[in-house]
């Protein structure tokens, strides 16, 4: 068997194979952020197309916290029973799924919530304000109680957003982190309320719930976190007890080194996953430019990583995995224009505007 098609377990959560979808804003939830038949559609597509693991949407574990229009979310417990149809759907087909949560942070648009945004520090204006130790609990909670409602939905583990420049990532970036308090200053403060946040949901789900953890290699901004500051968060969050860690880069200000790069062929963090691998044990997926079979192969042989993570190939290509396995090992046909994204603004969802193109000319 290929190495890639072996079969692995992440802390009780086994899985067929060392793919991952990783989480993307479909822009297909219903009014309030419930989840809707085309977004579990779209999710059965990729477990009948050989994913071994899902990890679903950019869920919003409070209404402060949504980051965009038709987002899922997973912020009260009237969300359940659509997240529980979506679990069961994956698990008939034989599929392991985890549910994202994550919250936008500064980033949150006052459209959604009606107020203004809060972040790890204050803007200077009135565009968003700075968190109070009441609000640190409060968003400590809804990520407790986000993990709660996703085991109780039936997902196999959560995954905390703290990647691309989004609430927990804004806490562990000095650009976006000038606290004077314990949550501010060195690396240890700025991880505080990650490092909270793993602490409570364990507190409520136990040790026996996969939690896994998105994190930057690094912010790629003048200021950000650093290469050598996620070496040393990935450490807390092993001693923490975090089953595994997906490694992205980048933020919303990061311009051409953003989180989702238009073009190019280069695999974007393979350096920092050596690094990674070389100090945490704890299982890397590893997501950003992989585009073929052969590099998929080199990361994990090669000990860069320990699963591969993709998201636009796959939108693009549900089945990508499939073909893959029945020996089609040619390069996945996205070409990251990230034109797969504008729908989703306009009610549609995501779908590969480019395939469409193609078939219609």
């Amino acid at each position: 068997m290929p190495v890639l098609f072996e079969e692995t377990t992440i802390n009780g959560m086994r899985l067929k194979n060392r793919f991952v979808r990783s989480a993307t804003w479909e822009g297909m939830a219903g009014k309030g952020g419930v989840c809707t038949s085309p977004l579990m559609d779209l999710t059965v597509r990729l477990v009948t197309g050989g994913v071994g693991l899902i990890i679903s949407s950019h869920t919003y574990v409070d209404p402060g916290g949504q980051a965009s229009p038709r987002q899922l979310g997973v912020h009260t417990d009237e969300m359940v029973p659509g997240l529980t149809r979506m679990a069961d759907a994956v698990h008939e087909k034989g599929g392991r799924i985890v549910l994202q949560l994550a919250h936008a942070g500064c980033r949150a648009p006052k459209t959604f919530a009606g107020e203004a945004a809060i972040g790890p520090s204050a803007s200077g204006g009135d565009s968003f304000r700075e968190m109070t130790m009441e609000d640190i609990r409060s968003v400590v909670g809804a990520f407790a109680h986000g993990a709660v409602r996703a085991r109780a939905a039936g997902f196999d583990g959560v995954q905390l957003h703290a990647a691309h420049g989004y609430l927990l990532s804004q806490f562990l970036s000095p650009y976006y982190n000038h606290r004077k308090d314990d949550y501010g200053g060195s690396i240890e403060n700025r991880a505080r309320i990650l490092s909270e946040t793993v602490e409570a949901i364990r507190r409520e789900v136990g040790r026996d719930f996969p939690v896994l953890i998105k994190l930057n290699s690094e912010d790629f901004i003048d200021r950000g976190m650093t290469r050598d500051e996620m070496i040393r968060v990935a450490g807390m969050l092993e001693g923490a007890g975090v089953d595994a860690i997906e490694l992205s880069g980048g933020t919303g200000e990061s311009g051409d080194l953003g989180p989702v790069r238009k073009g190019g062929g280069e695999i974007y963090y393979r350096e920092a996953a050596r690094v990674y691998k070389e100090k945490i044990g704890i299982p890397l997926l590893l997501v950003g430019g992989i585009r073929s079979y052969d590099e998929a192969e080199e990361l994990v042989s090669g000990n860069f990583a320990d699963y591969i993570s993709l998201c636009r190939p796959l939108i693009r290509e549900p089945n990508l995995i499939d073909r893959w396995r029945s020996g089609d090992t040619g390069r996945a046909t996205c070409i990251s224009c990230n034109l797969c994204f504008r729908p989703a603004f306009t009610g549609k969802g995501i779908y590969c505007v480019t395939e469409e193109r193609e078939v219609n000319d």
